[in-house]
């Protein structure tokens, strides 16, 4: 898939709450085929720590109005610089990177993140709603004050949520959530992103349950197109790396 260096100019801003924030970023030329579960490679003007681009997955895109946005947490100097950001302000961005989740045999599917992990889920949701599918959505957070944009998950397929202290949904972590000991027998797939620790959980249940399984691995990537070798992951048919072979990988390649 051809890949693009372009300015984006930021439409919207829109803090979620103290941790997430959607940029809203419109292209000068239509947007190409971005396929869910890939990423952008951002570059961050005014951070004089910030030397490398930071990938984020693509959170949803507008293809009408050439509309793409970005789901992202602060976490440090970097994007705690782009939460600054205002309208009519640029971005740089390299992008489609990466590959993609794939369709399921089946109609129903179940979609499970944790935290910055739902940031490749919603266009998921929205490309397997195109499709006919009938995904069901299950999130975990810390508490309700994190929660992110679930009115809009809803649009696409029922949202079960779980939280550590129990402030909203049922109370602890989402891999222990009610809906995972009464799952429906005809969901054909399983697709995860979130911490490491979360996905390891869901590809164990759903490899117990006979259910194939998608992860959206988060690591670090320096290049974005395979240049650097830093995203380095283990699978069972030798070294791979993340963001030329993933972010998506099936649960069963890999070597945790």
């Amino acid at each position: 898939m051809k890949k693009f260096i372009h300015d984006f100019q930021i439409i919207s801003n829109r803090r979620i709450n103290e941790d997430y924030f959607v940029l809203s970023l419109s292209g000068i030329q239509p947007l190409p085929e971005i396929r869910p579960g890939q990423f952008v490679q951002v570059r961050v003007d005014n951070s004089q720590n910030t030397f490398l681009r930071r990938p984020f997955s693509v959170y949803d895109v507008n293809y009408k109005q050439s509309i793409l946005y970005l789901l992202i947490q602060i976490v440090g100097e970097g994007t705690k610089v782009l939460s600054e950001l205002k309208s009519g302000e640029v971005l740089n961005l390299v992008y489609p990177l990466g590959n993609s989740f794939s369709l399921p045999d089946g109609k129903k599917v179940l979609i499970i993140g944790g935290g910055v992990g739902v940031a490749p889920l919603m266009l998921l949701g929205r490309w397997l709603r195109e499709q006919k599918m009938e995904p069901v959505f299950l999130f975990g957070y810390r508490n309700s004050g994190l929660l992110v944009d679930i009115d809009l998950f809803t649009g696409f397929g029922k949202v079960h949520i779980a939280t550590d202290d129990g402030s909203a949904g049922e109370k602890g972590v989402v891999t222990q959530h009610s809906f995972l000991h009464n799952v429906p027998g005809d969901i054909s797939m399983v697709y995860t992103c979130g911490p490491e620790v979360m996905m390891k959980a869901v590809a164990l249940w759903a490899e117990n349950n006979g259910i194939p399984c998608e992860v959206s691995l988060e690591t670090y990537m320096a290049c974005g197109i395979g240049a650097c070798l830093c995203c380095a992951q283990e699978t069972v048919h030798g070294i791979s790396h993340v963001c030329t072979d993933g972010p998506v990988f099936n649960s069963k390649e890999l070597v945790w």
